[in-house]
C-alpha cells in the first residue's frame, strides 16, 4: 500500500516521479529535492549557502505535507557537485537538524539535474 505525497510548497516533478511516497502508512520516501522555488518554478541561483538552504526547505515541505517534521527524518542522502563545499553545506543543515540529526551521507558527483550544487532526498518514518 503507498500513497502519493505532492504539495505546492515544494517544486513540481521535473521528470516521471513522485515528491514523494508513504509506504505502509508510515515510512515516507522524499525524491531527491534541488534549488528551485517552487513559487516561480525558477532554480534559486546563488552560493551553496542559498542552494542548500533552498533544496532542505523544498524537502521539508513534502514532508510537512505528510504530516511530519524535520524530526521525522530517519535518513538523508545528499549529492554535492564540490566537496570543497561540505563545511558550508553542513553550517546550513545543521540549521534545519540540529535537534534531531538522522543518519546521512554525502556523495560528490560529476553532476546534478539542472547543473545544481546540490541534491538531497530522505526516508521519514510518520
Amino acid at each position: 500500500m503507498k500513497e502519493t505525497v505532492f504539495t505546492e510548497r515544494a517544486p513540481k516533478p521535473i521528470g516521471p516521479y513522485s515528491q514523494g511516497i508513504i509506504a505502509e502508512g508510515r515510512l515516507l520516501f522524499v525524491s531527491g529535492q534541488i534549488p528551485i522555488n517552487p513559487e516561480t518554478g525558477e532554480l534559486v541561483d546563488g552560493d551553496i549557502e542559498e542552494q542548500a538552504r533552498t533544496a532542505i526547505e523544498n524537502l521539508l515541505a513534502v514532508v510537512e505535507a505528510a504530516g511530519g517534521s524535520a524530526e521525522n527524518v530517519v535518513k538523508v542522502t545528499v549529492y554535492i557537485r564540490n566537496m570543497g563545499d561540505y563545511a558550508r553545506f553542513n553550517e546550513v543543515y545543521n540549521r534545519y537538524f540540529s535537534n534531531s540529526k538522522p543518519a546521512r551521507a554525502v556523495v560528490e558527483v560529476s553532476n546534478l539535474p539542472k547543473g545544481v550544487a546540490v541534491e538531497i532526498e530522505a526516508i521519514a518514518v510518520l
